[in-house]
């Protein structure tokens, strides 16, 4: 039997993340496009290069529309299409390779925000893309009745197994991420080592296994532990002070206390406080918004990201409310996603 030629364009550390428990539930497969190294021979990784933000993305973008063109050309030969995330480039994607082989099969895994804002790219997706594949309970409320939309589950329960039920009588193991970008790392970490000296309990720094031969971007961490597997970490914490992202809703999900913190260029928190109409950023706390509840974590952003904002929530904080909201959180969700997107990408 002939191996499955797909298509990929997973561009974000996560999308390879969640590409790879996808990748667990097929049989014969070939890879084309755009993924992690550890997959296959990509046309490029993304996680060779940092882009962080509207300023840096400008800066690439002849870069990237040589990167379309070439991804065109690629589907071809492709048997079906996986687009992952980043809807500033797969979904302009999808509409060049379904004008042009208007007959090739294009699935989209973890849809575009766009019930945060752009809220018209619905319609541009539903008439694009063949089958849309959503990580979001509510979110297929917000498509037109003709689109071929489901609810496939969430990636991150594919790969949390173990889940916290109840709170140490003493906290002692403190757990620092500021990222897996650059320029986020270099603006959270001053103040994350200073409420590691104030605390002055055991800590650990996660760092992003592709940046492993990256560390003077972190500055002196000999105070640190290091760990690579963030995942692992989350799981050995009493509480952690995690940047935006998808480790929130890992943090959230396990049951480790945290409290959110970010720090964005002002000219792309200007521009993303004028295009994205959200009373949180932290997925977890989207979620109870959705569900008519409270928020379930602090969010510290921009100049409230200080030293004793971040101490005085550690120390404040509600931890049986946390845990009992972790499990709602994943009652919520439900299941994982990977076999579902594996069975639908099957022949």
């Amino acid at each position: 039997m002939a191996k499955q030629k797909i298509l990929v364009s997973a561009l974000e550390h996560s999308a390879n993340v969640h590409l790879g428990s996808v990748l667990k539930h097929l049989d014969s497969y070939e890879l084309m496009g755009i993924f992690s190294k550890e997959y296959g021979s990509p046309l490029v990784d993304m996680q060779d290069r940092s882009i962080m933000g509207f300023s840096d993305a400008i800066k690439s973008l002849p870069f990237f529309l040589k990167l379309a063109k070439q991804m065109v050309e690629l589907s071809e030969s492709a048997d079906k299409v996986l687009l992952i995330d980043s809807s500033g480039f797969n979904l302009p994607l999808a509409k060049k390779i379904k004008k042009r082989y208007p007959k090739k099969e294009i699935i989209y895994y973890i849809l575009p925000q766009a019930w945060a804002w752009k809220k018209k790219r619905v319609f541009t997706l539903a008439k694009n893309v063949d089958n849309l594949l959503s990580i979001l309970p509510f979110e297929k409320d917000i498509y037109p009745s003709y689109a071929n939309i489901e609810y496939v589950g969430h990636p991150l329960l594919d790969q949390i197994r173990e889940f916290k039920t109840f709170t140490p009588k003493e906290l002692k193991n403190i757990l620092f991420m500021p990222g897996s970008r650059r320029a986020e790392i270099i603006k959270l970490m001053p103040i994350f080592k200073e409420v590691a000296k104030k605390l002055n309990l055991n800590t650990t720094l996660a760092i992003p296994p592709h940046l492993k031969n990256s560390l003077e971007i972190y500055g002196d961490i000999s105070k640190f532990n290091i760990t690579y597997n963030s995942k692992e970490a989350l799981q050995k914490a009493d509480f952690a002070f995690i940047c935006s992202g998808t480790a929130t809703l890992e943090a959230a999900l396990i049951g480790t206390p945290f409290v959110l913190s970010y720090i964005a260029k002002p000219l792309d928190y200007f521009i993303g406080t004028k295009l994205i109409k959200l009373n949180y950023i932290g997925l977890a706390n989207i979620f109870f918004e959705k569900m008519g509840k409270e928020a379930m974590h602090k969010e510290f952003l921009q100049d409230e990201v200080r030293v004793e904002n971040l101490v005085n929530e550690f120390k404040n904080f509600d931890y049986k409310g946390f845990l009992d909201n972790s499990k709602i959180l994943r009652d919520y969700l439900k299941k994982g996603s990977a076999k579902k997107v594996a069975n639908i990408l099957e022949p």
